[in-house]
């Protein structure tokens, strides 16, 4: 699978001491195109690999299916490419008896980009979904020191970014900071959907007791990702977004941001990330000095 996942191609290495020219590690990004009972319903710019967990991924984050039981199958179409061969880019998902095609809504009008899941959603009012898995009542509890070490967990799990330096990262890590499942992508959201469809094919949803990182920023999109799965807690290396932490607050899930050299923001219910300290103390500004305008200087 290596050979899909890095493409090699030659580069003009420019520095202060000179220009040379060597091969370059890409990481690949083809198109994948998603298909339940034979019709098409999003096509996503992704990394190829884990196209089955991508898929289970996707569908639980759109509301489509609540269990793996919902899937009946999942096999690849016949797509080839100029020489013949089957480009394993064309996903059809077969639903299981009694279980409703997709709503409409869910369906992209255009292709997904790799930095963006919601793109081509058609209407407002499907970009969100509501949750069969709410993390509000879930008792995780999780160390500071423990949270605060898991991007650079994550970090060692990226074994392609490590020669291409061009992917993201998600992870599902236990409350002790075990890594279940690491999952990298080109996209942000294709390596949570990867994730989250690991997850599901394992009987682990609703995530219950597990923290979601990713290795970028936390927006709107990948806060009902977890929501969806059931994550309790979702910590990013990078800002969140505002929509992403009102989100966050309405449906229970603990939301940590910038969490990176041992220090993080914690946005919403932090009752869950345990401290050390004993009160937490807010500093209250002074008030502002104010200037009598008849002395004000000119």
């Amino acid at each position: 699978m290596t050979g899909r996942l890095i493409a090699r191609k030659p580069v003009l290495r420019l520095t202060p001491d000179g220009a040379r020219r060597r091969p370059d590690a890409l990481a690949v990004e083809e198109p994948l195109e998603l298909r339940v009972a034979g019709r098409a319903l999003a096509v996503t710019m992704r990394t190829p690999g884990h196209d089955v967990e991508l898929a289970h991924g996707f569908l639980l984050t759109e509301g489509v299916i609540a269990h793996a039981a919902h899937v009946r199958d999942a096999r690849y179409c016949n797509s080839r490419d100029d020489n013949g061969r089957n480009t394993y880019n064309v996903l059809d998902i077969g639903l299981a008896a009694g279980m409703p095609a997709p709503d409409v809504g869910v369906e992209r009008n255009f292709y997904t980009t790799s930095s963006c899941g919601v793109c081509g959603k058609a209407s407002l009012d499907a970009v969100r979904q509501r949750t069969r898995h709410s993390p509000r009542a879930d008792p995780l509890r999780v160390a500071f020191d423990v949270l605060a070490a898991l991007p650079e967990l994550l970090r060692e799990h990226q074994r392609v970014f490590d020669r291409t330096g061009g992917l993201h990262a998600a992870g599902l890590f236990t409350a002790s900071g075990e890594a279940l499942v690491v999952r990298e992508d080109v996209g942000r959201h294709n390596a949570v959907d990867k994730v989250l469809g690991w997850a599901l094919l394992q009987g682990r949803v609703p995530a219950t007791g597990s923290v979601l990182v990713v290795s970028g920023r936390a927006s709107f999109e990948l806060v009902q990702k977890a929501v969806m799965a059931g994550v309790p807690m979702l910590a990013a290396v990078s800002a969140p977004s505002s929509l992403a932490v009102e989100l966050a607050e309405d449906t229970g899930l603990t939301l940590a941001g910038f969490v990176r050299d041992r220090s993080m923001n914690a946005y919403t219910h932090t009752d869950r990330i345990v401290t050390t300290a004993t009160t937490l103390q807010a500093s209250t500004p002074s008030p502002p000095s104010c200037i009598n305008n008849a002395t004000a200087p000119t």
